[in-house]
């Protein structure tokens, strides 16, 4: 049971339009396995249909231990893990569920990377500025330096892409 607690979700990268094959041979191995599906409207030249596409193209997320992770690397189809800061990216159970229950309650779900730039209004989501308003001044590689105006002063910091989000005004 110990090696069910010390699961973690990660992204796995695929070949093209491999989706689906991936996670079934994931299945077939006894891995944990989640390949979100966008219902997604199609016309045709006589009819138009809901169909199961992928969300994200070419990933397929998956919830292993250490040992599990040499199986999904020599999964047919699978390319690598997904990567962030020289480590296999860990994806968090609640942002797993956030997908699952988004897609079950949306048809048609569209996906956009967030487009950070210089003059946006953005929230800081976690640690010592976390709440606090403020506005991006440069945006480095992983990086983004946020200017939050406080009591007369000027706080400039660098803060974690992944910290931030954007305020739409």
């Amino acid at each position: 049971m110990a090696a069910q607690t010390s699961k973690k979700w990660f992204a796995v990268y695929t070949r093209p339009r491999w989706e689906k094959k991936v996670h079934k041979l994931l299945e077939e191995k006894g891995i944990e396995s989640y390949c979100p599906l966008n219902k997604v409207h199609r016309k045709w030249s006589d009819r138009i249909k809901l169909i199961d596409e992928p969300l994200f193209k070419s990933y397929v997320f998956v919830k292993v231990n250490e040992e599990e992770k040499t199986p999904v690397r020599m999964t047919s189809g699978v390319v690598n893990f997904v990567y962030w800061l020289g480590k296999p990216a860990i994806i968090k159970e609640k942002e797993i569920l956030v997908i699952k229950k988004f897609l079950n309650d949306h048809e048609d779900v569209e996906v956009r990377a967030v487009d950070i730039k210089a003059g946006k209004k953005v929230i800081v989501q976690s640690g010592v500025l976390m709440g606090k308003e403020g506005t991006v001044k440069k945006v480095l590689h992983k990086k983004v330096e946020v200017v939050i105006e406080s009591i007369g002063f000027i706080l400039s910091a660098y803060i974690d892409k992944s910290k931030i989000v954007l305020l739409e005004k």
